[in-house]
C-alpha cells in the first residue's frame, strides 16, 4: 500500500489493487491504517486527491476534477 498524508496531515494508506472503474482514472480504496482494517474513503487515481463523496446510489465522485463511477445498484424507478 502507498503511504500519502491526507487532510490535516493525518498518515493514510492507498490501497491501489482493485479499484473502481472512473470516467477520467480509477478510484482506489484508503485506509486510516497499514493492516487495511479501517477504511477511510477513496483516492481519485487522475487528480491524486482523496476528495471525493459517495452518494446513496454509490457513485463516487472526485470534488476535484468531477472524476466519477457509474452506480452500483440501477432501478428504473429513479428515471
Amino acid at each position: 500500500m502507498d503511504r500519502i498524508t491526507g487532510p490535516e496531515d493525518n498518515t493514510l494508506f492507498v490501497d491501489r489493487t482493485p479499484g473502481k472503474r472512473g470516467q477520467k482514472g480509477p478510484f482506489f480504496v484508503v485506509y486510516a491504517d497499514n493492516d487495511a482494517e479501517t477504511r477511510w474513503g477513496f483516492y481519485c487515481g487522475n487528480c491524486e486527491t482523496t476528495d471525493s463523496a459517495v452518494d446513496s446510489m454509490g457513485r463516487v465522485q472526485c470534488n476535484q476534477c468531477s472524476n466519477r463511477t457509474k452506480a452500483e445498484e440501477w432501478d428504473s424507478a429513479h428515471e
